[in-house]
């Protein structure tokens, strides 16, 4: 069965794939630039003025669709079932929301702009993201790939239903800043596109649980899987030694995995025997919410652009806010700082990392483990010094890159196939 889905998706990504020239990276058929993961900076070296963009404007053509239906109803490879079947145009309604700008109160922020499809559907380019008027938002925005498959939401695990945590960004003050649901709701239904599109779909039209039911359609058809991992381990599943596929795995990669799993890290990023999510979906302290609390409030300097800094004269709100995890939901004095964990897959795509978006790469994040994770006594005990070599600290990194699925630059074509929707010149469209 798992061949098969495999290769139900493998046509499905092929179909919509163009044949792009080795000499620039464009398609011969359009003369543009291929949509794909990538087109961002990770700001590394933007302390310095030498520092040089290597980002690159939203492309302005449409990419191609993807049957994301069809993606669900044959999950890529390493994947479990979905529970529930997808319907395509209710996936069609959802993308369109997802990137309009009209769905915040000044029509300047839609839902793609801080789960970016060019950068793994999260930000590489900041620690915490910017929302209304330039607010600070104090997390690390997380990536939506596999989002189908977690029961809990948000780091602090506030909310169990996608369908109901649209509401939180959509009402934040910092986020999207819409003054109530019915605004939001008053809004979309000036909009003659999608009042017609909500009630051929639903028999009661437009409301706070359509709303949801359309936006949550199309973060849960957002699978993405089939990695270089996925085809080494799950192929043949039946071969624990995967000695069939040994070729096609890169060595240092399989030594990674296997300091992965002798250092105790799958008893929270989680690996079975047919699929693998990667996370416990629990909460855990790493020491990070206690490393961050010891930094100040108010930073002694912001950078402004590449080597340029200034020291606040005044009180300015940033990306550093107190932040107690898990505590906030609960109030139990054991989940102070215990975030959720977590899923690995595609993690070299979604830099920077930990709530807080405090380390900039995959080599941080190993070093940062190796070491102990943060000094905080109350941390989890499996947080522990690892005593990795240089050479073992290598693999893993190697090991945690192979986890991008093959399939990522095609889910970022299907999310520029349609317009982003704001306010046009002649009124709403």
């Amino acid at each position: 069965m798992r061949i098969g889905g495999h290769l139900t998706l493998w046509l499905l990504v092929s179909a919509i794939s163009p044949c792009f020239s080795e000499s620039n990276g464009e398609s011969p058929r359009t003369g543009q630039a291929e949509h794909r993961v990538g087109l961002a900076d990770s700001r590394l070296g933007y302390e310095s003025t030498r520092f040089v963009t290597d980002s690159k404007v939203v492309l302005r053509h449409k990419g191609e669709r993807l049957p994301l239906d069809e993606l669900a109803r044959n999950p890529p490879l390493g994947l479990p079932p979905l529970p529930m079947p997808l319907n395509s145009a209710e996936i069609d309604l959802g993308r369109s929301l997802f990137f309009d700008r009209r769905l915040s109160v000044n029509e300047t922020l839609s839902c793609a702009m801080c789960h970016i499809p060019e950068q793994g559907f999260t930000q590489n380019e900041l620690s915490t993201p910017v929302g209304h008027l330039g607010k600070g938002v104090r997390r690390n925005v997380p990536s939506l790939y596999n989002v189908a498959f977690s029961k809990v939401l948000f780091l602090d695990g506030r909310e169990t239903s996608l369908e109901a945590q649209i509401w939180s960004p959509l009402l934040a003050a910092n986020e999207m800043a819409n003054p109530s649901r019915v605004a939001v709701l008053t809004k979309l239904s000036g909009i003659e596109s999608y009042r017609r599109q909500f009630e051929e779909l639903y028999p009661a039209g437009l409301t706070e649980t359509t709303l949801g039911l359309a936006l949550a359609a199309y973060q849960r058809a957002l699978l993405s899987a089939d990695s270089p991992f996925d085809r080494w381990y799950y192929s043949e599943v039946e071969r624990p030694d995967h000695a069939s596929n040994e070729l096609r795995y890169p060595s240092l990669a399989a030594e990674g995995f296997k300091v992965f799993r002798d250092k105790g890290c799958d008893s929270c990023h989680r690996i079975g025997p047919a699929h693998a999510l990667f996370t416990d979906g629990a909460f855990h302290n790493t020491g990070m919410g206690y490393r961050r609390d010891q930094r100040s409030i108010r930073p002694a300097k912001v950078q402004l652009a590449p080597g340029v800094y200034v020291v606040p004269t005044v009180d300015t709100e940033t990306e550093i806010f107190a932040d107690d995890g898990r505590y906030e939901v609960t109030a139990l004095k054991e989940d102070r700082w215990r975030y959720r964990t977590p899923s690995l897959r595609n993690v070299a795509l979604t830099a920077p990392y930990m709530h807080d978006g405090s380390l900039a790469t995959l080599e941080q994040v190993v070093a940062f483990y190796g070491a102990g994770g943060g000094e905080d006594p109350a941390r989890d005990p499996r947080v522990r010094e690892l005593s990795l070599s240089q050479d073992e600290q290598r693999a893993l990194v190697e090991f945690l890159q192979s986890l991008t699925s093959v399939h990522v630059d095609a889910l970022v074509s299907d999310a520029r196939s349609v317009l982003i929707g704001e306010r046009s010149a002649s009124g709403q469209q």
